[in-house]
């Protein structure tokens, strides 16, 4: 049964609020609320069955690429083609502050599967996968780095493979084509980590030069419930010297950011954000925004550009005063944790240079939201159009299959999506390309053999 916890003689009006209206460059924000208690609303995670998928749109097939994963949270492609899933559990450091704090962790837990029957097998670790044909279905499958401290980010340079974990930046000697690292690594940068570690996961991209990396770190709280020394160097885009490691805040305000992501053939860095809760079932909408340098976004002290949060104290109107509302609405708490800038053949031509994005999904609201991955238009590198449904099926019947997380391009330009709590990478390909894609990538394929 679905789990939902609410204050009754609050009026909240989600059910007659149009989330569509929360979609875009000027989302409708109605009034904030406090709670006791905020509305959670946690489905039953039951998995996917043996024949089950999501559901593309008309034209394109689903398949498993990779199951009896064990929380599969980011995909990476590899310069030779090959597939890294990272498996990542959090690292569960986050103190009791709180009364409502027992209740939000037990919802967190269930709403990620952690309360009922474990995946077999290990987690905290990096999995190669090669298609060396480019059908959908690996040849092979093995642990590249086993042992990891709550992994996330991965990204590749110049026989370097660059690992976010939690707490730091770990760069390993690389060559594409290998299956396993044993070499120990060296520690780039230091993260932000325990003891609290509210928002654990740490992405990481490459800058178009390649002689940056660029890090996301989320708050350690909330709404500074762990006060403002808990929050030092947080909810920020870090930017990080790939040859020294030093690193400076790059743009700050994001209250939990992750997939940093260059659009192609530009210098302007994207991000999707997961903004606050408990201010009621549509405050305060989750986003996808272009970071600027020296930027600040608002957290804690506003939200959406210069609308106060009440429960800060003291104010900051300093910081508030240029605060920079961000450039597209997701629609609240639908978790928004993966994003790729689609610039492939497979797919058809109206998905090129938009955002696909993955939508964990709403614990925080009486009506789920997210669960799926959703499509942004872009033009002339800006969203240009209302957003899109294109993978769904993740909730049904009120319970929940799967969660996505990260997305990412194989080399045939299919989508691949993780699905944390199905345990499952999905490969999305339009059918009728995929004799001209395997065709394309035939002579890469016969090197790797």
């Amino acid at each position: 049964m679905g789990l939902a916890l609410s204050i009754a003689a609050c009026d909240d009006g989600g059910a007659r609020f149009d989330r569509r209206t929360q979609i875009g460059p000027h989302p409708v924000l109605p009034a904030p609320q406090q709670y006791l208690v905020p509305p959670i609303h946690v489905a039953e995670v039951v998995g996917w069955g043996t024949n089950e998928t999501p559901t593309a749109p008309a034209g394109l097939q689903v398949q498993a690429f990779a199951r009896d994963l064990n929380h599969p949270r980011n995909v990476v492609l590899l310069p030779n083609g090959d597939v890294l899933v990272v498996e990542s559990q959090g690292p569960n450091l986050d103190p009791v502050t709180r009364p409502k704090d027992p209740i939000v962790s037990f919802v967190q837990k269930r709403a990620t599967g952690q309360s009922g029957a474990k995946p077999s097998g290990p987690t905290n670790q990096i999995t190669l996968l090669r298609d060396a044909d480019g059908d959908g279905v690996p040849e092979t499958r093995s642990v590249l780095i086993a042992k990891l401290n709550a992994p996330f980010g991965v990204a590749f340079a110049d026989d370097y493979l660059y690992v976010a974990a939690t707490d730091a930046i770990l760069r390993y000697p690389f060559t594409p084509g290998q299956t396993r690292i044993t070499a120990p690594p060296v520690r780039l940068t230091e993260l932000p980590g325990g003891p609290i570690d509210h928002h654990w996961t740490k992405s990481l991209t490459l800058s178009p030069d390649g002689k940056l990396l660029y890090a996301t770190v989320g708050s350690n709280s909330n709404i500074t419930e762990n006060g403002m020394e808990a929050e030092k160097d947080r909810a920020a885009v870090w930017e990080v010297d790939r040859a020294t490691g030093r690193s400076r805040v790059f743009g700050s305000g994001l209250r939990n950011p992750n997939s940093p992501t260059f659009y192609p053939g530009t210098n302007t860095l994207w991000v999707v954000v997961n903004e606050r809760d408990e201010l009621g079932p549509n405050l305060v909408p989750d986003y996808l925004t272009s970071v600027r340098d020296g930027g600040f976004y608002g957290w804690p002290y506003s939200y959406y550009g210069r609308h106060v949060d009440p429960r800060v104290m003291p104010q900051r109107p300093d910081l508030v005063a240029r605060a920079i509302p961000p450039d597209y609405a997701l629609s609240s708490h639908v978790a928004a944790l993966g994003l790729t800038f689609y610039t492939g053949a497979n797919l058809p031509q109206r998905y090129r240079g938009g955002a696909f994005i993955g939508e964990h999904g709403s614990w925080d609201r009486d009506e789920l939201n997210g669960y799926k991955v959703a499509f942004v238009p872009f033009a002339d590198a800006r969203p240009a159009g209302m957003v899109q449904d294109f993978l769904t099926g993740f909730v049904k019947d009120g319970k929940v299959r799967g969660r996505p997380v990260g997305v990412g391009v194989d080399r045939t330009g299919a989508l691949l999506v993780a699905d944390d709590t199905g345990n499952t990478v999905w490969r999305v390909a339009a059918a009728r390309a995929v004799g001209k894609a395997l065709a394309a990538i035939e002579p890469a394929a016969r090197r790797l053999r």
